[in-house]
């Protein structure tokens, strides 16, 4: 997208009022649990289970109001920077004839109109697949779909309301036959990232899947998986092999 912006386009941001709950939400409702620590430490550090009972017995030994001014301080901090956090995690899509860019913590991802077949959202994620089926573009999105429906219709590109391979997903368990090589073993790494909340390492290997063919959409902590028109599937030698692939024995 021209950076000048002098093409027609259309921006989904969530709008104003997300960042009025964002910046005005979350700081009062730091303060809030301040003044609840603060009027509730003498009941709290008369427990012998108490976590943190250090932290506790210091805040219920100080002066008021100084005690409560600070933890309701510490509250709103707290809450400012939540909001900020969650200012930079909101995604901003930009949406014009030609392109859409996908901007989220200042990073800028623009996937282009022609090789696009569809666009559609799946389990809280913005989805752009080619025609073979692979993901141009994934983002997890808070983003009302109906808005996103109108906007990418507007410019003229393809929006369907579900993904129009969903029937072909199945369930991913180990050593499961039809996978490309490598892709087993792949999913089994994943498949530990995944339950230890590890999102990063979790999206990388959903990239180095999909450059092998294997596209995967999650379920809670379940991998359901197909494959995009460039996948290679192993023969019965092959497939033994990528069995072993991961201590190479």
């Amino acid at each position: 997208m021209d950076a000048a912006g002098y093409r027609p386009h259309t921006r989904v941001s969530g709008g104003p009022v997300d960042l009025v709950v964002l910046w005005g939400g979350f700081p009062l409702l730091g303060a809030g649990a301040g003044w609840l620590v603060a009027t509730a430490t003498s009941w709290l550090a008369g427990l012998p289970w108490v976590p943190f009972s250090n932290l506790i017995e210091w805040l219920d030994g100080l002066p008021e109001p100084q005690a409560t001014a600070g933890t309701i301080a510490v509250g709103v901090l707290a809450g400012l920077v939540v909001a900020g956090i969650g200012t930079a995690e909101r995604l901003v899509v930009t949406v014009d004839a030609t392109q859409v860019r996908l901007r989220r913590e200042g990073k800028d991802q623009n996937v282009d109109r022609i090789p696009t077949r569809v666009v559609f959202v799946d389990h809280g994620h913005l989805v752009l697949l080619d025609s073979d089926g692979a993901e141009l573009a994934r983002e997890k999105s808070d983003l009302p779909a109906a808005e996103l429906a109108a906007a990418f219709r507007t410019h003229g590109w393809p929006w369907a309301d579900e993904d129009p391979h969903r029937s072909a997903y199945r369930l991913w368990v180990p050593d499961l036959p039809g996978l490309p090589a490598g892709a087993d073993a792949l999913l089994r790494v994943r498949e530990r990232a995944i339950r230890r909340n590890r999102g990063e390492d979790a999206r990388e290997l959903r990239r180095e899947l999909g450059r092998i063919g294997v596209v995967l959409r999650d379920e809670g902590k379940r991998q359901y998986w197909r494959l995009n028109g460039r996948a290679v599937t192993p023969g019965p030698e092959e497939s033994t092999s990528a069995e072993r692939w991961p201590d190479g024995r």
